[in-house]
């Protein structure tokens, strides 16, 4: 079974924190600035945990205090609501653990 691709600029209309990715991939990305490194780590173990627990699991990279996420459904070859729920998730635990932005 696979998910159903959605407009990203739709989706976007929903998630005002998220943009759409730099390149030609129907996904969308944040960045997420922290205030240290301890931080921002937390805030990628706690999306992990349940990225995990959604068997969906995110692109991203840290330096430091910063986090970039990437998010997209590889099998529906762009955004779904996988992404969406996992999004909406990350708004949350971003807020909770003191997200600069």
């Amino acid at each position: 079974m696979t998910d159903t691709r959605l407009d990203v600029a739709e989706t976007l209309k929903t998630l005002p924190a998220w943009r759409p990715h730099d390149d030609d991939r129907a996904a969308i990305s944040r960045s997420l600035k922290f205030a240290d490194f301890n931080a921002a780590f937390g805030f990628m173990t706690r999306v992990a945990l349940m990225a995990d627990k959604m068997d969906h699991h995110p692109e991203w990279s840290n330096v430091y205090d910063r986090v970039e996420v990437l998010l997209t459904t590889h099998d529906a070859d762009g955004v779904t609501d996988k992404d969406v729920t996992l999004a909406r998730f990350i708004d949350r635990a971003a807020a909770d653990m003191g997200a600069i932005s």
